[in-house]
């Protein structure tokens, strides 16, 4: 401090050209901005350090809350998700199902067409037979 007012005499003498002692009421007013300027910078920080405690449970609230919402997003997309690829699958089956019940029904008109064609040649070889044995007949009786 005595630093500070042994300064503050040199700057008055050498600016102003004028001598000031230490009982100077010029100084007086000097210890007094001093003080105000102590006071003010204790409350400026004593401010400042509860406007970071505000700050820090604010960022602090704003973290767990956006993390919360973030979360809920990433949940709702899940069950939408979850959703999408279900729908997704039950089309996929029906269309598979359609497509396995269109291929049956496919080769079950080829097996009933086999059959059927296999049918007409089986009338036509009994019809066959049946001229051979009636031409075998005929011969037989031709020669007794």
């Amino acid at each position: 401090m005595s630093d500070q007012v042994d300064e503050l005499i040199k700057e008055i003498a050498v600016k102003h050209g004028i001598a000031v002692s230490r009982d100077d009421p010029i100084l007086i007013l000097q210890t007094i901005n001093n003080r105000l300027m102590n006071d003010s910078l204790k409350a400026q920080q004593e401010m400042l350090d509860q406007y970071k405690e505000e700050l820090e449970d604010l960022t602090s609230r704003w973290g767990t809350e956006t993390k919360e919402k973030a979360e809920k997003i990433l949940n709702a997309s899940l069950c939408a998700s979850k959703d999408a690829m279900k729908q997704l699958m039950q089309e996929g089956t029906k269309t598979m199902a359609e497509s396995v019940r269109l291929e049956i029904n496919e080769a079950v008109a080829e097996v009933v067409n086999q059959t059927i064609n296999t049918r007409k040649m089986a009338t036509l070889n009994i019809v066959a037979a049946s001229i051979v044995l009636l031409a075998v007949a005929i011969t037989l009786w031709a020669f007794m």
